[in-house]
């Protein structure tokens, strides 16, 4: 890059025995970059700018025309021709880097009234309001933490979403169930079948002990109240049970693997262009990204164009594996779906791989996992049944 921006200069040399000014060049260690005979007593040449005087020195009785020039001299004199564009072109960079960086809307989508307004005053004391500068992505996540800390019995879910010069925020009221419970008596069941671990009941009676194995639908605490075999009331079991379940899981991972994934987070930005390189106008720029984008500013004689962007970071996964790397990968995978899938007082308490085998472009892992899990259901009695 930097040798394509050095300055060059294009000569035309005329004179007799066109030759023994070539040598002359050589001799003098003048680097011709390029050389093309028009005839015998005429050529063109590029030379290093550095040189131009070493060229004038020798040229006696040779004519040396100037008849174009690269790299920075080129750049400067684009420049000189088109100066009161590129000024121009200055000046609406600037304003758009203003524009786009303040915030001219701020709406938030909802059928309550007590939340919008909640939220914009929530909003405006964490400067999130018009004619406010914009906000850079940690602060934005920061501030939604905030808020849902500061209001858990109101807001469930809420996101903020930058579009242009407008954010745009959605949110999720809470509802708060008044649960007036059903006075049909219940049983606490087992929901899958394990080995049990912990048993907490609030109401009902206990029959099933710790480290007894239950299946699917059996009673670990029974809302029939019994006294010498007698039964003498009925609850609403209410409680909770953990079990020892067991999970075997098999993955196909490939050994070639590409992907772009989209991480969610998107922007709109304006990038200038300087010789095909691009400069994002943004403080926080995306490694790796896909954009849609709209010149503003351009012209076919400028090194240089303003260009509108939608940017989406793309995180890139580009892996070529052996077969070790490919199995680790494959229960790395296996392990992160079981976890997924838990709540947070469950918890994996040991797994192990079983086996692989290799298919045309993939390895295929099967693995074997004991989870500490919630295996909570109820059951309502009806008549004489538990």
């Amino acid at each position: 890059m930097i040798n394509k921006l050095q300055s060059k200069i294009a000569l035309n040399i005329k004179g007799k025995n066109i030759n023994r000014f070539i040598k002359k060049l050589v001799a003098r260690k003048i680097d011709v970059l390029s050389l093309k005979y028009i005839s015998d007593n005429e050529i063109n040449i590029i030379i290093y700018k550095k040189d131009y005087d070493k060229v004038l020195k020798i040229k006696s009785i040779y004519d040396v025309l100037e008849t174009d020039v690269y790299g920075y001299l080129k750049i400067k004199k684009i420049i000189k021709l088109n100066k009161h564009l590129i000024i121009i072109l200055l000046i609406v960079y600037l304003a758009f880097i203003f524009t786009t960086h303040l915030i001219f809307s701020v709406e938030v989508i909802h059928s309550n009234k007590d939340i919008r307004s909640l939220l914009l005053n929530e909003l405006e004391n964490y400067g999130i309001e018009k004619y406010h500068l914009k906000k850079d992505y940690q602060t934005i996540q920061k501030i939604k933490k905030d808020i849902l800390n500061k209001y858990p019995d109101k807001i469930e879910w809420l996101e903020i979403e930058e579009s242009g010069t407008k954010y745009i925020v959605r949110a999720e009221e809470r509802e708060i169930i008044n649960n007036t419970e059903s006075n049909i008596p219940r049983n606490l069941v087992a929901k899958k079948a394990g080995v049990l671990k912990k048993v907490i009941a609030d109401s009902g009676e206990v029959i099933k002990p710790v480290n007894t194995y239950v299946k699917k639908g059996d009673v670990i605490v029974s809302g029939s109240l019994y006294v010498y075999d007698e039964e003498k009331a009925r609850v609403r079991a209410k409680g909770k049970a953990y079990a020892e379940v067991w999970y075997v899981l098999t993955i196909d991972y490939p050994f070639a693997y590409f992907e772009e994934k989209e991480t969610g987070r998107k922007k709109e930005n304006y990038v200038i262009k300087v010789l095909g390189k691009e400069f994002d106008l943004s403080f926080k720029h995306y490694k790796n990204k896909k954009a849609i984008e709209k010149n503003i500013v351009s012209h076919p004689l400028l090194p240089i164009s303003l260009t509108y962007q939608k940017q989406r970071e793309v995180k890139v996964i580009n892996e070529i594996l052996t077969f070790d790397e490919a199995l680790n990968k494959a229960q790395d995978k296996l392990t992160e779906k079981v976890k997924n899938r838990l709540k947070n007082d469950e918890y994996i308490i040991k797994s192990k791989y079983l086996k692989s085998s290799i298919k045309d472009q993939s390895i295929e892992a099967t693995m074997f996992f004991a989870v500490y899990e919630d295996i909570t259901d109820y059951q309502e009695i009806v008549n004489d049944s538990q």
